[in-house]
């Protein structure tokens, strides 16, 4: 496979930090609303589970961002860091989405759902140390 371009790495970075701050801003958009509009909604138990599921999102829309930083300071990566950052995104979308949805539409089938994501955000990270180990050299 051939290396990204500089424009190439240019655009990845630009695109992972536009996803990551989105999905950074939604997160925390999010937890005001667990925080305040939730609180006494919903039994305790299940306003925990909807802040793990901002946790998540929050903790990955951040990494998202230091994905961007570091794709474009170390090009080698910044094709992995595009598939990194769409597992990322999967994952995100899945895990929180599902855990959001089972807390506001208290449908167990949700719950199912949410290692799917998971799995997806462990497969990013895993990536991302191989891709790092590579470009070690």
């Amino acid at each position: 496979m051939t290396p990204p371009t500089v424009s190439d790495t240019a655009a990845i970075s630009a695109r992972l930090a536009f996803a990551g701050a989105v999905i950074a801003g939604i997160c925390v958009a999010g937890g005001a609303f667990g925080a305040h509009a939730l609180r006494g909604l919903v039994a305790p138990e299940r306003l925990v589970t909807f802040e793990t599921g901002v946790r998540y999102g929050l903790v990955h829309g951040i990494a998202l961002v230091a994905l961007a930083a570091l794709a474009a300071a170390h090009p080698a990566i910044a094709g992995a860091a595009r598939r990194v950052g769409w597992l990322w995104v999967a994952g995100v979308v899945v895990f929180t989405g599902s855990l959001t949805l089972l807390v506001l539409l208290d449908v167990p089938v949700f719950g199912a759902i949410t290692p799917i994501g998971g799995v997806a955000l462990i497969a990013g990270w895993a990536l991302l140390a191989v891709a790092a180990w590579r470009a070690r050299r």
